[in-house]
């Protein structure tokens, strides 16, 4: 799976489209977290509509309990002893990132985890480097299903 996506998507894109070289040492970490919540929800769309040809009310109803920032914060249990100094240190920025406004229905707790996850995976998507995401999701996701406590 991961060789068919070796190509780079944001290098594609920007081939594509003439986009100017995307360093993701430039960018805000709310910014890093923008880019990062959709890469994230397009990995897991994709993985729920693998699943099968569903009505799309339950293709949302899958999606949306995992990309809400609970299940986002959750992960970030499972995840942190396995990221690296420098993408803990990105993690922790986009957690610290001063918020304008709570999410709904969520902690500000876990909205801050989520915040900061999004940011590590729009960091690694700047970098083109869908293997880590893949593999962070992969962990991510596995610790969710197996209750997802540390």
């Amino acid at each position: 799976m991961e060789k068919s996506i070796d190509i780079g998507l944001k290098k594609e894109l920007a081939e594509a489209f003439g986009l100017p070289d995307m360093e993701p040492e430039t960018y805000s970490s709310l910014a890093l977290a923008y880019i990062g919540d959709s890469v994230y929800d397009l990995v897991i769309r994709t993985l729920v509509l693998s699943e099968g040809n569903l009505p799309v009310k339950e293709l949302h109803h899958k999606t949306s309990s995992l990309v809400q920032a609970s299940a986002q914060s959750r992960m970030m249990r499972g995840l942190q002893e396995l990221l690296t100094e420098e993408e803990h240190g990105v993690y922790r920025r986009g957690r610290n990132t001063r918020m304008v406004s709570p999410a709904k229905n969520q902690s500000l707790t876990d909205y801050r985890r989520a915040t900061g996850f999004e940011a590590l995976i729009g960091w690694l998507y700047l970098r083109d480097d869908w293997g880590r995401i893949l593999e962070l999701v992969r962990t991510g996701l596995e610790f969710l299903e197996q209750g997802g406590k540390q």
